[in-house]
Parts: C-alpha cells; sequence; structure tokens
C-alpha cells in the first residue's frame, strides 16, 4: 500500500459511533498500475451531463496563448530542461501518477478511509466521545470512517473529479492546444502521448478537484495531500506531458468544481446524521409495526447507535419519495415459522461453520483498518476501467455512477435499518467471528452496497455482469456465514440493492456518453 504517514479526518459531519470488529483486517495493498493509451479519447465528453455544474462553461478557462507565441515557446524551452534534469525519484513518481489521475486519487482516499476507520473508544466514564472535526487529531480522530461516511468521501470525490472532466474536456477541444511534444519534438516524454489537447491539463484538474474534496473530508490529512497535490502536478512536467500553463488552467479549474461539489456536501443533511434523539421515536415506530424486540447495543458500556438519521441525507439519483417507496417490506418478526428458520440456519453454521464459510465471512468482512464496503466495490471499479482501458473522463465518469450509487444505498439502507430497528441474532445468544456492528439488523448494508454496485459494473462492463453478481451474492452470504445477519436481511438487501443500481444506471443511460 502506498504510504500514508499519519492520517487524520473530515468535515461536516459528527458522525456516528462505532462498530466492534475482528481483528482480522482487510488487506489494502493495491497492485502495480503501468500507463496506457486509452482505448477512446472520447472528445465528445465536454457535453456529457453534469451533476453538479450547470453547464461545462459555468467555470470560464482563458484562452491559452498560441503555440507560437514567445510565452508559450519559453514554456517548451523550459519544459526541455526540467525533463532532461529529472531525478529516479521523479521518475518513480511519474510512473505512479502515469496509472491515472482519478485511478490514483480514488486509490488515496480509500487508504485514508483505511486508516480512519477505527471506532472511537469508551472513555473512563464509560462514554463514548464524538470525533471533533475541528480537532482531528485528537483521540478519537475525526472522521470515523465507517461505511455510510466512507460511501459519502468518495460519492463526492468521483463527483467533483467527473463535473471537472467534462468541463474540462470541453475547453481542451474549444482551444486545441495539442501536447508540448506534439508542438516540438525533441521533447522526451516518460509517458504514451494522444491526440488529446492538452490544456487544460486532465490530471491538473483531477488533482485539484480531489484535492478540495479530500482535505474537507480529513482535514487532518493537509500535509500529505498538499505533498501529494504538488507530486501530481509535478509529475506532468517530469514526464514532458504538460507545461506550466496546461496545469495552472486545470488547478484553477478543478479547485473551482470541487468548491461547488462541496457546496452540495454543506447543505446534504450529513451534519445532522447522528442525532442521538431521534431514537426514542425510531424505537416506538417498531414497536407499532410488531417488532417486539428492537435493537440494543451489546456492547459494554453501551454504544449509541451509529448515524441513526443517514437515511435523511440527499440521495444522487432519486428523491425522497423514492427513496420510501423502495423500502424493503417487514422482515420476518419473532416468533413466526420464517423468523425461527433463519436463527435455526445461524446456530447451525455456529456449531458447523465451514472452512469454506469462515474464509467468505473474513475475507468480506471489511471491518477496522479496511476502507469498508463501499471501498472494497470503488477499487473494483477503479480496477475495471484500467483493465479496458477507459480515458480519464469515462473512468471518472464510472467511478460517479458507482460511488453516487454506493452513498445511495447506505442511504437507504440505512433509512431501513432505523424504520424498523430489528434485533441483531446477537439478540437470541448467536455469537458472531466477525465484529458486531453498533446498528439494527435489517437489512444487510453489506448486501445492499454490493448488490448496488455490481449491478452498476454489470451494466458498464456487460461480459462482467456474472461474475459481479457473484460477487454480491458472496459479500451478502459472508454476512450469514459470520452470524451477524439472518438470512432475510441479505436477501432483501440484494433486491434493494439492485434497485438502487438501477436508478444510477437509468442516469448513465441519458448523460450523452455512450457508454
Amino acid at each position: 500500500m502506498k504510504n500514508i504517514y499519519k492520517i487524520s479526518s473530515l468535515l461536516l459531519v459528527v458522525l456516528g459511533f462505532g462498530i466492534i470488529v475482528s481483528s482480522c483486517d482487510k488487506n489494502v495493498s493495491e497492485p502495480t498500475k503501468e500507463a496506457f493509451v486509452p482505448a477512446k479519447l472520447d472528445e465528445k465528453a465536454g457535453s456529457w451531463k453534469t451533476y453538479i455544474l450547470g453547464s461545462p462553461t459555468d467555470i470560464n478557462v482563458a484562452e491559452p496563448k498560441a503555440v507560437n507565441s514567445t510565452e508559450y515557446q519559453a514554456e517548451l524551452a523550459a519544459l526541455k530542461t526540467t525533463v532532461s534534469g529529472i531525478s529516479a525519484e521523479n521518475k518513480t513518481a511519474v510512473a505512479y501518477w502515469g496509472a491515472g489521475a482519478a485511478y490514483r486519487w480514488n486509490e488515496i482516499a480509500r487508504e485514508l478511509a483505511a486508516r480512519y476507520n477505527i471506532p472511537p473508544a469508551s472513555n473512563a466514564e464509560g462514554k463514548y466521545p464524538v470525533p471533533d472535526a475541528a480537532n482531528p487529531l485528537a483521540d478519537p480522530k475525526f472522521p470515523f470512517a465507517n461505511p455510510p461516511y466512507t460511501a459519502r468521501a468518495l460519492a463526492y470525490l468521483s463527483v467533483a473529479q467527473y463535473d471537472a472532466l467534462v468541463s474540462a474536456w470541453n475547453y481542451k477541444y474549444t482551444y486545441n492546444r495539442k501536447a508540448p511534444s506534439k508542438n516540438d519534438a525533441s521533447i522526451t516524454t516518460l509517458l504514451p502521448v494522444t491526440d488529446l489537447p492538452s490544456y487544460p491539463s486532465e490530471d491538473a484538474v483531477v488533482a485539484a478537484a480531489s484535492y478540495t474534496i479530500l482535505v474537507a473530508m480529513f482535514p487532518g490529512e493537509v500535509p500529505y495531500l498538499d505533498s501529494k497535490l504538488a507530486e501530481a502536478k509535478n509529475a506532468r512536467l517530469w514526464a514532458g506531458m504538460n507545461v506550466p500553463s496546461d496545469i495552472s488552467a486545470g488547478e484553477a479549474l478543478g479547485k473551482a468544481v470541487g468548491a461547488k461539489v462541496m457546496a452540495r456536501a454543506k447543505t446534504d443533511g450529513m451534519s445532522a446524521s447522528n442525532n442521538q434523539t431521534l431514537t426514542a421515536g425510531m424505537i416506538e415506530n417498531a414497536k407499532k409495526i410488531g417488532v417486539k424486540n428492537p435493537w440494543v447495543s451489546q456492547e459494554t458500556p453501551a454504544r449509541p447507535p451509529m448515524l441513526p438519521n443517514y437515511g435523511a441525507v440527499a440521495t444522487w439519483n432519486f428523491d425522497k419519495a423514492t427513496l420510501v417507496n423502495i423500502r424493503p417490506l417487514i422482515p420476518y418478526l419473532e416468533n413466526s415459522a420464517e423468523f425461527q428458520k433463519d436463527i435455526d440456519e445461524l446456530k447451525s453454521i455456529e456449531k458447523n461453520q465451514t472452512r469454506e464459510q469462515a474464509r467468505i465471512a473474513n475475507y468480506w468482512a471489511d471491518g477496522a483498518g479496511s476502507y469498508t464496503p463501499p471501498g472494497h466495490w470503488s477499487r473494483e471499479a477503479a480496477n475495471l476501467c484500467f483493465e479496458n482501458k477507459f480515458s480519464e473522463v469515462a473512468t471518472a465518469r464510472t467511478l460517479a455512477l458507482v460511488n453516487t450509487a454506493l452513498m445511495d444505498a447506505g442511504i437507504a439502507c440505512w433509512e431501513t435499518k432505523y424504520y424498523y430497528y430489528t434485533p441483531r441474532p446477537q439478540q437470541f445468544g448467536v455469537k458472531t467471528s466477525v465484529g458486531l456492528p453498533n446498528f439494527p439488523s435489517y437489512t444487510s448494508g453489506h448486501s445492499t452496497f454490493s448488490s448496488a454496485a455490481a449491478t452498476v459494473l454489470g451494466a458498464i462492463f456487460p461480459n462482467k455482469a456474472s461474475e459481479m453478481t457473484a460477487k454480491a451474492q458472496e459479500a451478502s452470504n459472508s454476512r450469514v456465514y459470520g452470524l451477524i445477519h439472518y438470512r432475510v436481511d441479505c436477501t432483501m438487501g440484494l433486491v434493494h440493492g439492485k434497485k438502487i443500481g438501477e436508478y444510477a444506471i437509468a442516469r448513465g443511460k441519458t448523460d450523452g456518453s455512450g457508454y
């Protein structure tokens, strides 16, 4: 895994409380990736539908100097000097960033989420302190990057990258300034050069947009993110791919788009997601609809439920009426034959768990120290984009569709969890080997997240649809094998997630990309 030094926190949210997890951490190491020539340049991407920007021209990018101008010729001369004097360390950075800007910044975000996925511990008074965004490096560190938080961070990151790149593509083909090496054949490049116009720099656009989101989401990581931003920009100079004016224009555009995207984040309802005063009413509602023994924390001391109002956060691909309309039906109630069947299955697994069931339960646990199920699926999406040699803007589009679906899945799942407030199997004597989540049981978050992401990826990569569906099913089964969910939690979570993914697909079909 790329070294991440000390890591910290995020903006906007008083996050919810914990989840007790097993000591078996998810391995978040990343494979080496080499630069490639995209299968398509997506020349028309400047007209694709954006999420936050009203138009690709919302933010003005000034016309660049002509290639025969004194200013541009001076930039070319300086670039040749820069390339001729690079070090071995510079070359390593070029190779790293050559895998793709959206790919690498998504990876950085996931690694930060993994480092901050640490539930607050109880203090001497038997209480669980809430992470403080104003003092992110204090104990407990801010944020606690649990699955809903990670899904949200990745969604905003991907939307900012995508909108910024759509705008960049518009200006690239409006001004059509070719890569430096196409204007001066004596310039040596360390990465593949295509016919994609170089102004503004797509890497600088992504870097600035990503930086703006991540310093808000992980405010204790400013020094680390400063270093990554500088390296990402310099790598384009060291590689001979951009002149400084390409980069400065891209940076200004990415920063402006990132600010617009964060303006949406500040009003999406996340700041009220940990409102504990709502739980009493939620419990009463659950009892009225037939839940005999609502969920209660099984920890000592009892931990407040995690993000009980996350279900009220703004969704991306459907509205609040739809959120309610697609909510899964009431689960099997205690003392019913169906409920007993699910309990019996768990008790049978508890007594006779196979090695394969244990392997699946541990592999998909995605607990403390991991980048959680949303990060798991975001990585799946990023790797598929890389394997299929997607352009920078097509990669960002894919990640935006998948990560907004994952955030929507978290919101819809949490709304369902706290609407029904159903007890975990542990309240009926079942013990777990993969950790005890600190929120109600129905439906399974793993199942909902996984089905939503698999549905979107199957639509974008049809040849991988069966594989994605199988992975989602295995992720869902893992929660039964781990003894923390009833079968109905998982079955209905898969159905719910598929519906959520289909809304993202519907958006993708109307964005003008042709993918």
